[in-house]
């Protein structure tokens, strides 16, 4: 009897400190989503990066402190199967009345798959499958507000929803931008429906702050119809805050959540009410896609796995390697009917690249703390991954065991990965410019070519340069936006020397091919860039009609200094023809800013 109230003892510290490591984790990213107000409201736009970068890391290191409590406390005890068993249960008890029930069973996950070996990971010990429901999960106060415009009038509920936002800095001219939200709307709506009973607009309670924008998002319901709508806030020449356009098209808004951008930062009590609220508004959306983009990345991978395995349990194509020119640092295999690719870093690299193994995680961890400005894919990173050996195709496995043994183990039906990417799949640019040439089709050419430089300048902007500019490393997406994904090479901009080549010191040298100018590891020389990438006659027409100063080293310069100056330029997730200023006329002026680099 007791030896086994010690257990029961011991199972329920376990519990208790598991949730306490979670709860503190969870404080800490409110902590940060709530003082994006903060930053806001200042216009600190340096300490909006700051945050961005710190926060990538909270879960490892609660984790990895939580662990190592654990082991401090209970010994090898905490290594039985027994007592994690018991500790599971009594986890779940604690999480009935939780607000976060679903985070924090992934937490409990991470914190028995770091102290158990894998081969206890199933049902019994972690949660394959929620245990608790997140469905009728509210917070309080509730996760939106509520106005009735059948009561206030439209026009004094639209005021109101944008003045709860509750910021200290207060708008231009909040009178202006109700007449360019309201005639917006009528423009989409092409006359205003019949107002039912049910007429009421909902709005998340906390904005959706990112880069340098606060976005207001909620829908309108009248006779059961829901309109959704997001409203970017700016902050204008003046200082003062402005509504930059109102986002009608549920299409147009998920393109706000497009994992190309960096993370939103929301201070939420009950994360799965804004992602229930935002799946209503934008059903394209998966819940991983969504808990990722609101901050939560791990949980966004835990989901993303689930959805996975129940694929593979309804689908019966094999992995394969993926189209288009093999890398040399990547092997690269997909699932020809599920939207993603799988990358895994090869044992052994091309005799060009000067990179070790160590150095491509940093370069993939990077990505995750930059604003990747609609133009680099998000990755999903996994550690020992079980997949299905039956669903790899010969030619695949054949591969892995050449090129990535170390990365392989097998047991029984499943074929481990111990480390691999996980990235959404798009069409490689060169294949996708190749198929254009042979169908003559120049128009395609023109406009893949114009996102490409567009694609290199705006990261440029944003201190990054990709290093590898080769066609091959940018894909296209569905909507025709150029996006870069090979990150083996790529550099802060802030830390390359774009250099112009110095002239020969006699025409033989120049003549010869050889080298006569010493060469540095971060040097850069953008003169080369049109050998290698401007080889097709009807492509370098069209690059140098609208990307020339990519060639020439005052582009680089310029926007280095730029950078060094501390200037944060401002990207825009939606066209320029629909911001206020450019369509009722105000131009530039109106905003202070360009829109050159709009979406």
């Amino acid at each position: 009897m007791d030896a086994q109230y010690d257990d029961r003892v011991a199972a329920q510290a376990v519990a208790r400190t598991l949730l306490d490591g979670f709860d503190q984790h969870y404080r800490l990213i409110r902590t940060s989503s709530a003082q994006a107000k903060d930053r806001f409201e200042d216009g600190d736009w340096a300490a909006v990066q700051k945050a961005v970068r710190e926060r990538i890391p909270y879960y490892d290191r609660r984790v990895a402190g939580t662990v190592t409590h654990l082991r401090e406390e209970f010994g090898d005890e905490i290594l039985s199967t027994e007592l994690w068993q018991r500790a599971k249960l009594y986890y779940i008890g604690l999480l009935l009345d939780h607000r976060q029930p679903e985070l924090a069973e992934t937490f409990f996950n991470s914190v028995c798959c770091r102290i158990l070996h894998r081969t206890y990971f199933h049902n019994d010990f972690i949660f394959v499958r929620p245990a608790v429901s997140t469905e009728y999960i509210d917070a309080l106060p509730s996760a939106y507000r509520s106005y009735y415009p059948n009561d206030a009038g439209l026009r004094q509920s639209l005021r109101q929803l944008l003045l709860d936002c509750d910021w200290r800095t207060t708008y231009e001219d909040i009178d202006r931008d109700l007449g360019y939200i309201f005639q917006a709307m009528e423009r989409h709506l092409g006359q205003w429906p019949r107002r039912e009973f049910d007429f009421q607009i909902q709005v998340l309670n906390s904005p959706f702050y990112r880069n340098k924008a606060a976005y207001i998002i909620g829908r309108v319901i009248n006779d059961g119809v829901e309109y959704p709508f997001a409203i970017p806030i700016l902050h204008g020449r003046s200082g003062l805050l402005y509504a930059d356009t109102i986002l009608l098209d549920a299409w147009r808004i998920a393109m706000l959540f497009s994992l190309s951008r960096a993370y939103f930062m929301v201070e939420m009590e009950v994360p799965s009410a804004y992602v229930q609220f935002l799946r209503a508004i934008l059903p394209g959306k998966s819940r991983s896609e969504l808990y990722t983009m609101l901050g939560l990345g791990k949980q966004g991978k835990t989901m993303f796995f689930r959805d996975l395995i129940f694929h593979l349990r309804h689908s019966q194509d094999e992995f394969i390697v993926a189209p288009g020119i093999p890398g040399l640092v990547m092997l690269v295999f997909t699932l020809p009917s599920y939207p993603y690719v799988f990358k895994l870093i090869k044992d052994r690299f091309g005799a060009s690249k000067e990179v070790d193994h160590a150095t491509v995680r940093r370069k993939y961890q990077l990505v995750k703390q930059v604003d990747r400005v609609g133009r680099m894919a998000d990755t999903l990173e996994f550690s020992y991954a079980a997949l299905p050996k039956s669903r790899f195709s010969k030619e695949l496995l054949d591969q892995l065991y050449q090129l990535v043994p170390s990365l392989i183990e097998e047991d029984g039906e499943d074929l481990v990965i111990k480390h691999l990417y996980i990235e959404r799949r798009m069409e490689p640019l060169n294949i996708f410019l190749t198929k254009a040439e042979e169908g003559n089709r120049s128009e395609q050419i023109e406009q893949a070519v114009i996102e490409y430089g567009n694609a290199i300048r705006e990261l440029a902007i944003a201190n990054i340069f990709p290093g590898d500019l080769l066609w091959k490393n940018f894909g296209i997406t569905r909507f025709g936006r150029v996006v870069f994904y090979d990150y083996d090479e790529i550099e802060y901009m802030s830390d390359c020397h774009f250099r112009r080549i110095p002239p020969a010191p006699n025409p033989e040298l120049e003549m010869s091919g050889e080298v006569w100018y010493s060469v540095g590891r971060n040097d850069v020389f953008p003169e080369e860039f049109a050998t290698f990438l401007l080889s097709s006659p009807s492509i370098r027409q069209v690059f140098l009609k609208h990307h020339a100063d990519l060639l020439d080293v005052g582009f680089w310069q310029n926007t280095q200094e730029a950078i060094r100056q501390g200037e944060v330029k401002d990207f825009f997730p939606y066209p320029r023809s629909l911001r206020f200023c450019c369509v009722f006329g105000r131009g530039c002026d109106y905003c202070g800013m360009e829109c050159d680099n709009a979406a």
